[in-house]
């Protein structure tokens, strides 16, 4: 940092792939002109929760090709990607096809790469320490870290992680139990299980594909069951690509409606001798069009009724991982319910577990240890996740009216308790995706971080010239 440094400081927190991107973007447009310090406890930036794992199972769910930390430049990752050692020490990366799905380990690693110019420059500063709240300012924003210190910023960005897991109802009073795994995507949080336990895994989706591969790659030989209400799996990948419908021009603005829509679109589709991937992968395309066409209760019916449907259609599961699903069900070795726990009771002999299944039957289990894969819990955002009940408090944020992250205006700002959208404060990443719809997808989210970046410097831009005005 420059001695008497006055430049304007932009404070973000976060530094997985959300906050990563937006520092990068800042810095490359605007060589030297703001201070940009990243908050991240974890050692390197670029990783976050899904790229900092070292689970060899654990695979991107894309193809290389489809992946990139620098979204002008889509191909920027695939060329580092073929440059390096990965491919050569992972042979099981590459599909028949010659699609590449790495390790998501190398993606964060690639990620880190990409900034370390910036940051051995100083361009990039990064404060390893966690946010632990922040106040409004005069000048913009105190931000609290852990450890006692103060950063002082002129605007502030929120690239923070999804939630944490919240337990069901039937295990709150076992949360504490070792015998129940509540962060499956914690590192080393499958160390402890015996290769023999009986499994059961909570959810079905991508968190629960991830557990079974890695479980699989561990060599366990017990039996897993994994339930869900509704029992839907994540889809594979076809070979066939490109997008296929239209779903832009006259959106509709009922849930119901977009539902026959796509369904036609998917019929149309086959009858091309396409697929449904084809039609699901405009609708991804085309999602911020659609959902900014659905009024706040449509959306909610769209989260309420399909959304579990889309999230199986949508997140795709890597080849490999869809193998290893494939392999241990067809052995006899996991089971897929449909259905909920609804009572469990912890001794020295297990955990006996009631489940009721479709239909309304109930049916008694002995499990060893119990994952839960349910995913983030973002209606509890401001009241399970530290730094946002903070700030919650404070009245910087507040829930979305959707449910799925923090209220936000069309240029990603924080609205807070007020109702009025912040000057300086911008959500970057997930948490944003009441207002964006989609914003999961590697894709999306460094797309939306690159307009976050760029809307950061238009404002800090103006409020220089209002000053020397």
């Amino acid at each position: 940092m420059r001695e008497h440094d006055d430049r304007a400081v932009i404070a973000i927190i976060g530094g997985g792939s959300s906050g990563a991107v937006v520092a990068h973007q800042i810095a490359r447009r605007r060589p030297g002109e703001f201070r940009i310090v990243v908050i991240e406890p974890r050692d390197r930036l670029g990783g976050g929760l899904a790229y900092s794992t070292e689970e060899p199972a654990h695979r991107i769910n894309v193809p290389a090709t489809r992946m990139s930390f620098v979204p002008s430049d889509p191909c920027h990752f695939d060329r580092w990607l073929k440059a390096d050692v990965a491919l050569h020490e992972d042979p099981d990366a590459l599909t028949a096809d010659g699609r590449a799905f790495p390790r998501r380990s190398v993606f964060g690693r690639y990620a880190a790469a990409t900034l370390e110019p910036y940051l051995l420059s100083g361009a990039i500063e990064h404060r390893v320490a966690r946010a632990t709240g922040a106040t409004a300012t005069a000048r913009g924003y105190a931000v609290t870290l852990s450890g006692g210190a103060t950063l002082d910023a002129d605007v502030l960005v929120l690239a923070a992680t999804h939630p944490a897991p919240v337990a069901p109802a039937a295990f709150a009073s076992l949360i504490d139990d070792p015998r129940i795994v509540v962060d499956a995507q914690r590192g080393g949080a499958f160390d402890a299980i015996p290769a023999d336990a009986r499994i059961l895994i909570v959810g079905t989706g991508l968190t629960m594909a991830d557990a079974v591969a890695s479980l699989e790659r561990r060599g366990h030989r017990g039996p897993i069951v994994a339930v869900s209400r509704r029992g839907l799996l994540s889809r594979g990948h076809g070979g066939e690509a490109g997008d296929f419908g239209d779903f832009s021009t006259a959106p509709e603005t009922r849930a119901s409606r977009l539902l026959l829509r796509i369904r036609r679109v998917v019929d149309a589709a086959d009858a091309q001798g396409l697929t449904w991937r084809n039609a699901l992968d405009a609708v991804r395309t085309q999602a911020p069009v659609i959902w900014g066409a659905l009024s706040v209760a449509e959306r909610r019916r769209v989260v309420r009724r399909l959304r579990p449907f889309w999230d199986v259609h949508r997140f795709r599961v890597s080849p490999q991982v869809e193998a290893a699903i494939k392999r241990l069900r067809d052995a006899g070795q996991l089971t897929v319910l449909k259905g909920e726990p609804t009572r469990v009771e912890a001794d020295d002999a297990g955990l006996a577990t009631t489940l009721r299944l479709a239909g309304g039957d109930e049916r008694g289990f002995v499990f060893d240890r119990v994952i839960l894969a349910t995913g983030p819990a973002h209606r509890q955002l401001t009241t399970s996740d530290p730094l946002f009940a903070a700030l919650a408090r404070e009245g910087l944020v507040r829930l979305d009216d959707v449910g799925l992250g923090l209220a936000v205006d069309a240029s990603s700002r924080a609205i807070g308790a007020d109702g009025l959208a912040a000057e300086a404060l911008w959500v970057a990443g997930p948490l944003a995706r009441g207002t964006f719809g989609e914003l999961m997808g590697q894709p999306e989210v460094t797309k939306h971080a690159e307009r976050v970046a760029g809307d950061v410097v238009l404002a800090l831009l103006a409020r220089a010239e209002r000053r020397a005005a």
